[in-house]
């Protein structure tokens, strides 16, 4: 407290009774002296004076406190109060730190630094780093100023004026499977009296609690790492140094720790922890191929491969990678095998491979491919049936063959062909159409599933149909009738037809693989003229088929596919011929005479000049056998009007006709259900009396059976109960007997048991009785023998040899 801050009163008051404890500050104006007046006494204050401080109570330091007073008093070597003038000396800008004594007065011009405050205890494993201020001997070691050191617990820190205290430290608790790892901040040495320079790290891994140095600063917590038999440590050296097993390491070097070296371990500070690698386990059916493997030496050998078959298990040591991971054995059945590839050269038994070679092996066996060998492809066996097919095509020479009806597998230089269809031809087989079965959609949407290319292209042709398949290789076409299969060879295509469809027939509509023989029939709308010029739309149908005397014929059967649009062909000349014959006509005349027209026009006469029962197409062997006019219709408006009129009136004449006729019809009927119905009508009045006579017969008898009927029930009912009370008295009666005979039965099976297990009680407590005195005589045995060995046969012998102790 300044004196700035100590004027209470202003020094107004004459008279001061200072109490026990208790001063003041008196300044005399005169000498501008300020003097110390402690209590108890009373002051009187003179003109010339003027109290500037108190009356204040004096400090008092308990025990284990201490307070710092700044501008302290100078004393002398008896520590009294150096006075100059009457005045206290002071030390200015000096401090003093007092701890318990008796209650003191400030003298003029001190000030309390640092209030009263209780010493600082520090505790076990933990300590204060302080920090000297200026220099100072303590003892026998002597501070300079900058230097750091650590007060330890458990103690009393008694603080001095020259020192600071910069922090408080506490321990480190370092548990099992852990380390610190500590830092120097400056050249020290550690407490296991090593020489450690600025920056370096080292780890402590006692367990317990550790307490930095002064210029020791923990830099982490460092847990072991527990190793198991499937877990080990892929390490990397940070710096070059020699590790706990006495094995120098080079900057950058790599390495693995197993359980085998240590269950636990904790890094050092120039080691890093890659990460943990897993065992890798192989079974008796499997393998593996690791690149770069490590020699016995530990150095890695690049660019080279190894090959590991289990039944094993190991740690890939660092820079190791699996080639294509853990691998199945090939297993091959008998319709399996393996295309193998050479990739090195290498002998392979007494063969010798070189790169590039190819071969196979076949199944049953069990194959691990060795290093210098890939393994291009796994075969299987293709089984085909008789309608089923390959392509297969050799790599060596470019043929290509098609495989069918046998189990067959590619062999190393072969391989599946793919034969290609045009688009149109895929979309008709992939329609699965049956062309009998829709005419108008031969051609399809392709709504089946894709064709396997490699397959050998099979089409079923339909009853009485014809498939034309030409051979570009061999310059020859066959043809091929339903029912069959067709089974394409490796240069065979199809012959697509494009036939003529609609009304009226338009070319390309109707788009089909295989050609119907028919018989069939087709419509088509022709629109002629007669020599009136009346022009007339007719729909015309035509049944036809195609004649093949001998299928066997080639030259026959080829002439089915020679005009490739046998319809449009066929409609066509069939409409000129009957444009022409019904242009020599008049309407009134063909319309009476259609049919006949169109018919000779079509199908000519014979020498009798009757019509001819079929028209021939030279060509390509087609007959029309018939032909039905379907509709006749008026192109021109008028005439379709007058003959719609003549229709009409024809139609009326025909109507009037049939109701008349009906009318005369209906009266007739009418009369004949009206007899039926009188005669009907006695013959069920007579059933009636008939019926009622029956009826009172049936009562008659009915009211009999009643009366007796009753009397003999209850006669019947009478001798069923005495029976059944009979026949429960009975088995009431068995039942008792075989109650008893049951209780007796069990009665004395238990009696038998309680005898037996009480005799087997008997004998086994005999049996135990035995076998324990036994063992007793053999313990007693066994100890008289023991006896008899500890105490030796020597002594036993000295023992019965000896006498009465000789005392003379």
């Amino acid at each position: 407290m300044s004196q700035d801050r100590s004027h209470r009163r202003g020094g107004e008051d004459a008279l001061y009774r200072i109490a026990p404890h208790h001063y003041i500050h008196v300044l005399d104006q005169n000498t501008n002296i300020t003097t110390l007046h402690i209590g108890p006494k009373t002051y009187i204050r003179q003109d010339n004076e003027r109290v500037v401080f108190g009356p204040e109570r004096m400090i008092t330091i308990p025990p284990r406190h201490y307070c710092v007073i700044e501008n302290p008093v100078a004393r002398n070597d008896d520590s009294e109060v150096i006075m100059d003038n009457g005045q206290a000396k002071l030390l200015h800008a000096d401090q003093e730190i007092r701890h318990a004594q008796d209650p003191f007065p400030l003298y003029p011009g001190e000030v309390v630094h640092t209030k009263v405050s209780p010493l600082k205890v520090v505790e076990a494993n933990s300590a204060l780093r302080l920090k000297a201020l200026l220099d100072f001997e303590s003892g026998p070691e002597k501070r300079t100023a900058g230097d750091e050191w650590l007060f330890e617990g458990p103690g009393t820190y008694l603080p001095r004026k020259e020192v600071s205290i910069v922090e408080p430290v506490k321990s480190t608790i370092i548990k099992p499977n852990q380390a610190i790892k500590l830092q120097a901040r400056k050249e020290c040495v550690d407490r296991d009296g090593k020489q450690r320079v600025t920056g370096e790290e080292w780890l402590v891994e006692r367990v317990g609690a550790y307490l930095p140095g002064v210029y020791e600063e923990v830099v982490d917590i460092v847990n072991a790492y527990v190793l198991t038999e499937k877990v080990a440590l892929h390490m990397r050296c940070l710096k070059s140094f020699t590790d706990r097993s006495n094995q120098s390491r080079k900057n950058g070097e790599e390495w693995l720790i197993k359980m085998s070296d240590t269950e636990t371990y904790i890094p050092d500070v120039y080691e890093e922890v890659v990460g943990v690698v897993n065992i890798t386990s192989l079974s008796n059916r499997q393998y593996c191929v690791i690149l770069n493997p490590v020699d016995e030496n530990g150095k890695p050998q690049l660019s080279k491969k190894k090959l590991v078959r289990g039944e094993c298990s190991f740690f890939l040591m660092p820079g190791e990678t699996l080639e294509k991971g853990i691998q199945a054995i090939y297993v091959l059945g008998e319709h399996q095998g393996l295309i193998l590839k050479a990739i090195e050269k290498f002998d392979d038994g007494p063969t010798k491979r070189s790169p590039g070679d190819k071969w196979m092996i076949r199944g049953p066996t069990e194959y691990v491919p060795p290093v210098e060998v890939e393994v291009v492809t796994e075969r299987l066996a293709i089984p085909l049936d008789e309608n089923e097919g390959i392509y297969v095509r050799d790599v060596k020479t470019g043929k290509v063959r098609a495989i069918t009806g046998e189990t067959y597998m590619l062999k190393s230089d072969e391989e599946l062909w793919n034969k290609e269809l045009s688009p149109s031809v895929e979309e008709l087989l992939a329609s699965g159409k049956d062309p009998l079965a829709d005419r108008g959609t031969r051609g399809g949407s392709g709504g089946g599933k894709p064709r396997d290319k490699t397959r050998v292209v099979t089409y079923r042709v339909p009853h009485n149909a014809a498939v034309q398949i030409y051979d570009y290789k061999d310059k020859k076409a066959r043809v091929i009738f339903g029912p069959d299969l067709v089974m394409l060879g490796p240069d065979e295509q199809f012959t697509k037809l494009a036939l003529s469809g609609g009304k009226p027939k338009k070319p390309n509509v109707i788009k089909s693989l295989c050609l119907l023989l028919g018989p069939d029939f087709c419509t088509d709308i022709v629109v002629v003229e007669t020599s009136d010029h009346a022009r007339l739309s007719l729909q015309l149908s035509y049944n036809w088929h195609f004649e093949i005397p001998d299928k066997n014929d080639e030259k026959a059967a080829a002439k089915l596919f020679s005009i490739p649009d046998f319809v449009g062909d066929a409609c066509k000349a069939i409409a000129s011929r009957v444009r022409g014959a019904v242009a020599g006509v008049p309407f009134d005349e063909f319309h009476k005479n259609s049919a006949k027209i169109i018919r000779c026009s079509v199908f000519g006469l014979d020498e009798n000049m009757k019509v001819k029962d079929q028209f021939y197409f030279n060509q390509n062997n087609l007959i029309i056998t018939s032909i039905d006019i379907q509709s006749v219709e008026p192109v021109d408006q008028r005439t379709r009007e007058s003959l719609q009129k003549s229709v009409q009136l024809a139609i009326e004449i025909t109507t009037n006709s049939q109701e008349a006729a009906a009318k005369h019809e209906a009266e007739r009927l009418e009369q004949e259900a009206k007899g039926r119905l009188e005669r009907q009508k006695i013959s069920d009045e007579a059933e009636a009396e008939k019926s009622r006579r029956e009826l009172l017969e049936l009562q008659a008898n009915s009211a009999a059976v009643e009366s007796t009927g009753q009397a003999k029930a209850e006669a019947q009912s009478r001798a069923e109960a005495a029976k059944i009370e009979g026949e429960a008295a009975v088995d009431q009666a068995k039942l008792k007997a075989e109650a008893l005979k049951i209780e007796a039965e069990s009665e004395l099976n238990r009696l038998s048991n309680a005898r037996a297990a009480e005799n087997r009680y008997i004998s086994e407590q005999n049996e135990l009785e035995v076998a324990k005195a036994k063992q007793m005589s053999a313990i007693e045995v066994e100890k008289f023998k023991n006896m008899v060995q500890a105490i030796g046969a020597d002594t036993l012998k000295a023992m019965a040899n000896a006498g009465p102790e000789d005392t003379g």
